[in-house]
């Protein structure tokens, strides 16, 4: 029995081109804080699905939403410094 491949996945699977930049990773790894925070917060509500939420289930989505709004601004505020002429605050 043969197996049938597309050449083209074959050729392409490796170009070059299809690696992310420098800039596209350091733009994901600035983003990190916030991407783990919402993480959390999709974990915390994940494990309420099936279920009536307990006190301390209450408590860990409140805190989960906080970290990640605390990330989100954090965020928000590094990107405006960083875009000021200057680096002024």
């Amino acid at each position: 029995m043969s197996h049938i491949v597309t050449v083209q996945e074959a050729v392409t699977a490796f170009a070059d081109f299809m690696e992310p930049t420098n800039a596209e990773l350091e733009a994901i790894e600035l983003e990190m804080p916030l991407i783990l925070a919402d993480v959390d917060l999709l974990d915390a509500y994940i494990t309420t699905l099936d279920r009536t939420p307990s006190e301390l289930d209450t408590r860990r989505i409140r805190r989960a939403r906080r970290r990640a709004v605390a990330a989100r601004l954090e965020l928000a505020n590094r990107i405006v410094t960083a875009s000021r002429p200057g680096g002024a605050a």
